[in-house]
């Protein structure tokens, strides 16, 4: 395999130079040294994803510079960089159809002359570009981010796009007008310029439809593999608690081996999207509130068989982890896209009577430093 041009410096991959299972046992190693204290000598193995290459479905792109004073790009911002961006033409994540799109996109503006939003001196317009894609669908979601000074017609852009010859087929294009100072990319002053302004993706057997910031697992096949596990992990059972459930795609997962499913998430749009999902999938007993995890772990209904955690990067608020502490859930799946995070909250459940009964690695994000981990926790 080549190795992209951009690699060291986009701040995209890390291990592209080395063979794929020479990165599943340096993440492996990773694991068993930062759960050692859990463990009792054990080891940890990390699944590896179903697919290194071409795994995204979501990339947010920013225009920038290709270097000082140099064109205009549209992709990662480089590593200790400001302004300088590389563009992923031949990047190893994304799928051709994203290749595809950020050159016309790119083109197209390069041609008119459009200026790109300047992060210090706030000039300019164009600020980024969010692609997303059904991997199992082939639907694919644009949304241009710019400033209200965009002198371009986006017109004859969007038929450009849809021109393109893809495997995939673009179901929405949208633009989001952002003239503030931050560098993010808002869900505010949405327009659709094609279409809708979701896509539908399908994961073990079930539809789940995917607007432009709901949060979606970013390796679709991937997932199906991390789903499995929760569901294997979570067993079967009465009544099972979802925390920090998104848009309720662990949650459906789950339903056939439960009576009942209560979700909660503090984003009321995926709370939204996941009473969608379940009607789309004719699911009837998941129920889904938005709020604060620690709402329902302050005041349960009733006892879960297993309560599922799948937290931000940081791990569980920690008066969510006393809460959770205090219900005492007979069995508690802890999902964690950053371990660490996981292993800090295993010093107070293990201390409160809670025994690590299994742990596992899932290589989410191939050529990348991060790894998901997976545990099953029961209460001694």
């Amino acid at each position: 395999m080549d190795i992209c041009q951009h690699f060291g410096f986009c701040g995209g991959c890390t291990y592209l130079d080395m063979p794929c299972n020479e990165e599943i046992a340096m993440k492996e190693a990773s694991l068993g040294e930062m759960f050692a204290p859990f463990l009792g000598g054990a080891t940890v193995s990390v699944l590896p994803a179903p697919r290194q290459e071409g795994y995204r479905n979501k990339m947010e792109l920013a225009f920038g510079d290709e270097g000082r004073d140099g064109k205009m790009a549209l992709g990662m911002r480089k590593k200790r960089s400001f302004y300088e961006v590389a563009t992923p033409l031949d990047c190893v994540l994304i799928c051709d159809d994203f290749k595809k799109i950020i050159a016309c996109v790119l083109e197209y503006f390069r041609e008119t002359g459009e200026a790109v939003f300047h992060r210090k001196r706030h000039t300019g317009a164009l600020r980024h570009l969010v692609l997303r894609r059904g991997e199992f669908t082939g639907e694919i979601l644009l949304n241009l981010s710019h400033a209200s000074c965009l002198e371009a017609p986006l017109a004859p852009l969007v038929q450009r796009l849809l021109a393109l010859p893809l495997d995939g087929q673009i179901v929405g294009i949208l633009h989001a007008i952002n003239d503030g100072v931050a560098d993010a990319v808002k869900n505010e002053n949405i327009g659709i310029l094609h279409g809708r302004d979701y896509y539908n993706e399908e994961i073990c057997g079930l539809k789940f439809r995917v607007s432009a910031f709901s949060f979606f697992q970013t390796n679709s096949a991937g997932a199906e593999k991390l789903y499995s596990l929760v569901c294997e992990y979570a067993g079967q059972g009465r009544l099972a608690y979802d925390l920090y459930c998104g848009t309720g795609t662990i949650a459906q997962v789950l339903s056939p081996n439960f009576e009942k499913i209560i979700g909660i998430e503090i984003v009321a749009d995926a709370i939204t999207a996941a009473k969608e999902n379940v009607r789309l999938n004719n699911i009837e007993n998941c129920y889904f509130h938005a709020g604060d995890a620690i709402e329902l772990l302050s005041s349960p209904p009733e006892m879960p068989d297993v309560a599922v955690v799948d937290p931000p990067r940081d791990g569980l608020h920690q008066k969510a982890l006393t809460k959770l502490i205090e219900l005492s859930p007979p069995k508690i799946v802890y999902v964690a896209c950053k371990p660490a995070s996981l292993a800090r909250d295993l010093t107070a459940l293990t201390e409160a009577g809670y025994v690590l009964e299994k742990l596992q690695g899932m290589d989410m994000f191939p050529r990348t430093v991060h790894v998901e981990a997976i545990a099953l926790l029961r209460r001694n």
